[in-house]
């Protein structure tokens, strides 16, 4: 396969096992490029991407960023907080204003679900979604399974724990496609009140007991709790959650494997991870973070070479 079956990445269900292995082929690639003394390739000179963010994010957009900037693209970015978004301007007269500047590509993150869905059909250019509410995040669930495979050599027949936030995550659900796709076992670990109804239709399980879903799992995906997306009181208090979910030395050392501790970011340090387990040997939550730019240049690059060849 030398090409993605998708005009846009818009969400992990769209793609195939295929798409994915070949966005991995392209990551390694990048990975050594950006651990070259130069770090940089010509590949996107002609190439100019738009970030629109109509949500805050730190990590994300200086990932995308960076991975553009290695990438030698033109780049414009666009936060809604400094835009004519906050005077009644729509998505679509914003959008179509920055493709008036002969945008070729478009990273998105939005508060409303299925925005990029819409974005793609209004407007001529690649999408490329860095998150839609709560509903999908993909490249930050291909980085996750790209951390896996570089780190146990296979993402197929591992069994992955997903734990916290599940409703209002849209890495949940990301990874739960990117996951399958590949032939991984999932559960579910969290509050039944943090735990979507529909989401066992999708064919992961779910645990209540965080020591037996650890005892089972090889690798471990460690939510924050959103509280800026919680309008009603969820569970009792911190210390309670911390107390029922928060991942601590004592109880890692008391399970008889080496568990794999990932984690979006950004982490609520003594919440869900101690900084024991999250800067411990078994965590690759930097690696993720290296493997971001790697993983998010691959996907532009191969969504701009589309754009070559029509």
């Amino acid at each position: 396969m030398t090409k993605l079956s998708v005009d846009n990445l818009l969400g992990i269900k769209h793609l195939t096992k295929g798409d994915i292995d070949l966005i991995f082929q392209t990551a390694d690639h990048f990975k050594e490029v950006i651990n070259r003394p130069i770090k940089k390739v010509p590949s996107l000179r002609d190439i100019t991407i738009a970030n629109l963010f109509f949500e805050n994010s730190t990590r994300t957009k200086l990932s995308f960023e960076l991975a553009e900037k290695r990438l030698s693209a033109d780049i414009l970015n666009f936060s809604a907080a400094q835009s004519s978004v906050k005077k009644g301007e729509s998505l679509i007269d914003t959008v179509n204003n920055i493709l008036s500047m002969k945008v070729d590509i478009v990273v998105m993150r939005h508060p409303h679900e299925g925005a990029g869905n819409f974005l793609s059909k209004h407007v001529n250019a690649k999408i490329i979604n860095a998150g839609d509410g709560a509903h999908e995040h993909p490249t930050q669930a291909l980085l996750d399974s790209y951390s896996i495979r570089e780190k146990l050599g296979t993402v197929k027949g591992k069994k992955v724990v997903i734990i916290g936030d599940i409703l209002h995550s849209r890495v949940a659900l990301s990874n739960i496609f990117a996951l399958q796709l590949q032939g991984a076992e999932v559960k579910l670990c969290g509050p039944t009140t943090l735990i979507p109804k529909y989401i066992t239709k999708l064919g992961v399980g779910y645990e209540k007991n965080l020591r037996k879903a650890l005892e089972w799992c090889d690798v471990a995906n460690v939510l924050r709790v959103q509280h800026e997306r919680m309008d009603i009181k969820y569970f009792p208090s911190i210390r309670e959650y911390t107390q029922l979910f928060g991942i601590h030395k004592a109880l890692l050392d008391s399970i008889e494997k080496d568990i794999v501790i990932m984690h979006p970011g950004p982490i609520n340090r003594g919440v869900e991870l101690t900084s024991d387990v999250a800067d411990s040997k078994q965590s690759i939550i930097l690696n993720q973070v290296e493997n971001g730019v790697a993983v998010r240049m691959a996907v532009i690059y191969l969504l701009a070479e589309q754009i070559k060849r029509d």
